[in-house]
């Protein structure tokens, strides 16, 4: 199983009727895809060609912004594997019980799906149709301890935290592969740092009605144009880091593990994007100095999706050509298999 692909997109996604010809440079890079009778550019090509792209955060199953990036995560997949095939997706805790349901049944079924191949070649609109045979759902941060233990990573019990764009999530990973229920918390994600820098910042500059989107990545790159000046974001940055690990991370993981859970496990796994923030990295050291391990495992950004591949890989008898793991996540959509055959 050496030879797991990662392909990703912005979670992101603007309305465009425009005739848009040879703007990208190949397929993952020009999704352009009809929903509704409406065509929406998605991923880095409403980064590089729309006006204001978007996302909600946590969207339910039935949202515009889920189907589409369902969408755009079903084409890559079956592109590179085929018909029919086996997807796993997955929600935070706080709304896992609220939307599984109703997204196994959205997802497990033919999908006919419209996309825009002329953004990358000489192509027109087609249509090609995804068979999902069979759909499963389930927590995100479980999803990353799974790919932990399937590569090998981890083994016996640990602590799972997952950092995202929309939600913190933490739990205990147990031996057999589950979890301590008592240990799992939900709560405000990356964003709620990305949030305290706009307020900061908008008392000096005028943000020129800056998106979400826009926000993330420059707190990621540390920098910022306002008004053609470049602003350094580090010191800023790595204030808000520590404000919300203070507010938000570090009161939910003491309300969540107790002495009993340190005395079982030994190490902490840090995921998710906010694992690549050294100074947030460096304040979960801090605090559990002495306590435990804090690492950071290689590909944490995309371990829920090769957690849910993996699952998928289970629920299907083994059959790595049709198994995918689809993350819609609010920064990035993550889309993880096993197959090296790209067909388009």
């Amino acid at each position: 199983m050496n030879n797991l692909e990662i392909e990703q997109i912005p979670s992101v996604f603007e309305s465009n009727n425009a005739e848009l010809r040879f703007v990208s440079k190949d397929f993952i890079n020009g999704l352009k895809i009809t929903h509704n009778n409406i065509d929406y550019i998605v991923g880095n090509l409403a980064l590089n060609e729309g006006v204001s792209p978007h996302r909600n955060i946590n969207s339910a199953p039935d949202e515009l912004d889920y189907n589409l990036l369902l969408k755009a995560g079903l084409l890559i997949g079956s592109q590179k594997l085929g018909n029919p095939i086996t997807v796993t997706t997955g929600f935070p805790f706080s709304t896992y019980q609220l939307y599984k349901n109703d997204a196994k049944s959205n997802i497990a079924k033919e999908h006919m799906i419209e996309f825009d191949s002329s953004t990358f070649s000489n192509g027109s609109k087609r249509k090609t149709m995804v068979e999902v045979d069979i759909a499963n759902v389930m927590p995100e941060v479980v999803g990353c301890a799974l790919a932990l233990r399937k590569q090998n990573v981890a083994s016996g019990n640990f602590f799972m935290v997952s950092l995202g764009y929309g939600t913190f999530e933490a739990i205990v990973s147990t031996a057999d592969g589950g979890l301590v229920q008592r240990s799992a918390i939900s709560t405000y994600g990356l964003r709620y740092a990305i949030n305290l820098m706009q307020v900061e910042l908008s008392k000096n500059y005028y943000l020129d009605l800056k998106n979400e989107h826009q926000l993330d990545t420059a707190f990621r790159n540390s920098f910022i144009f306002l008004n053609r000046k470049r602003v350094d974001l580090k010191e800023l940055k790595k204030l808000v880091l520590k404000q919300y690990y203070d507010d938000i991370v570090s009161p939910a993981l003491r309300k969540a593990f107790d002495d009993s859970d340190f005395s079982k496990a030994s190490k902490m796994f840090l995921a998710g994007g906010g694992a690549f923030y050294e100074d947030l990295v460096e304040y979960f050291k801090l605090e559990f100095d002495g306590i435990v391990d804090v690492v950071v495992p290689e590909n944490a950004a995309y371990l829920a999706a090769i957690g849910y591949c993996y699952n998928s890989l289970a629920s299907n008898g083994g059959d790595e050509s049709r198994a995918v793991g689809i993350d819609i996540g609010n920064a990035t959509t993550v889309i993880a298999s096993f197959s090296k055959d790209i067909k388009i």
